[in-house]
């Protein structure tokens, strides 16, 4: 299933001017406060019309603004999942699910049968409950099953955990990566937490002011993200653990990484993000220090800050991308350039199941 864009959109003082096409997977739409994310999301959902352009969903036009192609909503077997769950509050959570099934097909598919969602989901002992006895993350694993019912060509996630605490996250973050994985139904997600996309991205659209700035593989794409929380990405795998210490041991092109013990078997896929506050760059191998990990790298760029304060160090360490975050004073002291051997001492890795 292949999703292609290519847009403007005028509103007021605003201009939306978005072209990409995203593979299978989960497509993260990822960018400030007032960039265009869902702006971007009404229009392949069907709820603004552009000024004009083009949007396709497996080759079916679903809108075509010269040849005056604007299929409505309801036939474009598009989900959507918003930042609250709005469940009915006067039906069970098995009526709330039957409801997305009234507008299936009869081709429905594993995501269109109402087991293999409530095992999916994990929501069956809530079937007979009612939204307001529910969690916000019971909420949002709810909807996102109604959704799911509907049996959708393409699922629409318009920041679905931002009115969720940290822990409500956690809970429903596996199940976004499950769906992405199980499913077979890709999604679209909007976020502008880099940690939620660095988790669960396969294909990263960035988008800075209205406009597409980059778009990719998670990996290439999130260290190039203008965000006070950026970072890079590793792909790794569970190596061993260290059963004395409680740590785990992971094995990436970078090197290997000691994190919390993980309750993930030897051999299993794991992401790791690294953010850039989380990076300090030395000049010779560090000794005696409490961090664990040192990545051996070189450094790729240096680009400084809008404010001059601070620059962001991009580092190559054996092919994959880190990012480290520095003072000016650190890049003249240590004179930090293009092509010069460092050593990444990393203070926290954020780890999950990929």
């Amino acid at each position: 299933m292949s999703l292609d864009v290519d847009v403007d959109h005028v509103r007021e003082h605003f201009r939306l001017t978005a072209r990409f096409s995203s593979a299978p997977g989960l497509t993260a739409l990822f960018g400030r406060s007032g960039s265009g994310k869902s702006t971007l999301v009404d229009i392949i959902g069907g709820l603004v019309r552009p000024t004009r352009g083009r949007v396709k969903i497996d080759g079916q036009v679903l809108v075509d603004t010269e040849r005056g192609v604007f299929v409505p909503k309801h036939r474009r077997r598009v989900g959507y999942v918003f930042q609250d769950s709005r469940l009915f509050p006067h039906l069970s959570v098995r009526n709330n699910l039957l409801y997305g099934r009234w507008f299936a097909r009869p081709d429905g598919g594993a995501s269109g049968d109402l087991a293999s969602v409530v095992k999916l989901l994990d929501i069956g002992p809530l079937l007979d409950r009612r939204p307001d006895s529910l969690s916000g993350g019971e909420k949002q694993r709810v909807a996102i099953g109604r959704a799911l019912l509907a049996h959708p060509r393409l699922l629409l996630m318009d920041e679905p955990l931002a009115s969720l605490d940290e822990a409500r996250r956690a809970e429903i973050l596996p199940y976004i990566e499950r769906l992405r994985d199980d499913a077979g139904v890709p999604v679209v997600y909007v976020s502008h937490s880099v940690a939620e996309v660095a988790r669960l991205a396969t294909t990263v659209v960035i988008l800075t002011e209205g406009k597409v700035t980059a778009v990719g593989p998670v990996l290439d794409i999130l260290p190039l993200a203008d965000t006070g929380d950026a970072g890079g990405v590793l792909d790794a795998t569970v190596a061993r653990h260290d059963e004395a210490f409680q740590l785990t041991v992971l094995a990436s092109v970078a090197g290997e990484l000691q994190v919390p013990r993980l309750a993930a078997p030897v051999g299993a896929p794991v992401r790791a993000y690294i953010r850039a506050r989380d990076v300090m760059i030395s000049l010779r191998p560090p000794e005696e220090i409490s961090a664990l990990n040192v990545l051996v790298g070189r450094i790729a760029s240096v680009t400084p800050s809008s404010s001059g304060a601070q620059a962001d160090v991009r580092l190559d360490c054996n092919g994959a991308t880190l990012m480290a975050r520095v003072t000016a004073k650190s890049v003249q002291r240590l004179a930090l350039a293009p092509g010069r051997p460092v050593f990444a001492v990393i203070k926290s890795v954020s780890f999950e199941r990929s």
